[in-house]
């Protein structure tokens, strides 16, 4: 079992920012800020552990905020250029970010100004969403300046902040029911120079198609119009939940059109009555029988059993390929049937379903068993 997140955003933190604050303000009460910070802490999990530093400092900052900004600011550690800081450390800014986010509403610039330097050094994606709610198109126009901007930094802040469904945050519901202000910024960013940015434009895309499925397929549809290699990675990525799916339209636009062109042959699973903890192995062969070439998109639905006794869907990416008429190609899946923390396993009878361009072509099952 992984160490939950909490435990790597410990009991030092509150006093590491104490004492870069004191640096630049050497009046504050970094004994009392300290003992408030961590009244409570060791039963909070990350993300309120955040908060509560939050409240600690509106406590023993000026009363003034944009005073209060310009402090916190001013304790940050200057950007390096080139220089990104790699797992958990950059998780020292999320208190400021919540900070601003909780005491910033009604002093909209020296926010942005201070979303602007966070979201360089950790990500302001959690705190911009409270402004777009309160003033969209103030915060929109500001976000598609910062669309142009020089950091990918700030300018995956636009495409990440605006992700109608953003893990770890309210959802943006206004967004949901019209995503098109949230696409005019995407159109900015499709061909980003940046990888991190273009993934943040797929996830956002992805969300939007959660509840707008056919925008989903028609903004796809257009991107992939004399798109780069780049852009149709990005493409791939925002269509994965369709094509989990079985989204005919979204493996279409992905080339996999031959539903009736494919067969599955010679399926095996080994073990066939595993134990919870051990893994399987799926194999099959796949055989075109059209006249022509054609692209495959082959996926493994697993109906796993849920502690009621009913069972959940989980897909599992088999691999894409292209086969001549006529071939056959042998292919294999390993699952493992360990406990995490995002599965549970549990005995009984678990159904799986070969899926070849989103139309199932072969059915088997498999019992774990105590």
């Amino acid at each position: 079992m992984a160490t939950p997140l909490k435990e790597s955003f410990g009991s030092d933190v509150p006093r590491r920012i104490a004492e870069s604050i004191a640096v630049v303000k050497p009046d504050f009460p970094v004994r009392r800020f300290v003992v408030d910070a961590l009244d409570g802490y060791e039963d909070l999990e990350l993300m309120p552990r955040g908060r509560h530093i939050a409240r600690a400092l509106n406590a023993h900052l000026s009363t003034d905020y944009d005073e209060a900004i310009e402090i916190l600011l001013a304790s940050l550690d200057p950007l390096t250029q080139g220089e990104e800081l790699t797992g958990m450390a950059a998780f020292i800014h999320m208190p400021h970010v919540f900070f601003v986010a909780e005491y910033g509403l009604n002093h909209w610039e020296t926010s942005m100004k201070a979303q602007y330097e966070l979201t360089q050094r950790f990500t302001a994606e959690y705190s911009i969403r409270v402004f777009l709610e309160h003033e969209p198109e103030r915060t929109l126009e500001r976000m598609h300046e910062w669309a142009r901007d020089p950091s990918p930094d700030v300018r995956r802040l636009v495409s990440e902040g605006t992700r109608p469904r953003l893990p770890w945050a309210p959802r943006l519901r206004r967004f949901q029911a019209d995503p098109s202000p949230v696409l005019e910024l995407l159109e900015l960013l499709k061909d980003d120079e940046s990888l991190y940015v273009r993934r943040s434009v797929a996830n956002n895309l992805n969300d939007i198609g959660k509840d707008h499925p056919r925008l989903l397929i028609t903004t796809c549809r257009r991107w992939m119009e004399e798109a780069s290699q780049e852009r149709r990675w990005l493409i791939r990525h925002a269509l994965r939940s369709a094509v989990k799916r079985g989204d005919r339209a979204a493996l279409e636009v992905l080339g996999f059109g031959a539903r009736g062109a494919a067969e599955v042959e010679d399926m095996t699973l080994k073990p066939r009555r595993p134990t919870i903890g051990e893994s399987i192995r799926f194999t099959f062969t796949l055989r075109n029988y059209a006249r022509n070439p054609a692209a495959f998109n082959v996926d493994l639905r697993v109906h796993f059993v849920k502690a009621n006794g009913g069972t959940s869907p989980k897909v599992f990416r088999v691999r894409e390929l292209t086969l001549e008429p006529g071939e056959r190609r042998d292919l294999s899946k390993l699952v493992s049937l360990r406990q995490q923390t995002t599965r549970t396993h549990y005995s009984g009878r678990h159904d799986v379903e070969v899926v070849v361009n989103g139309a199932t072509r072969a059915r088997d099952s498999f019992i774990i068993v105590g």
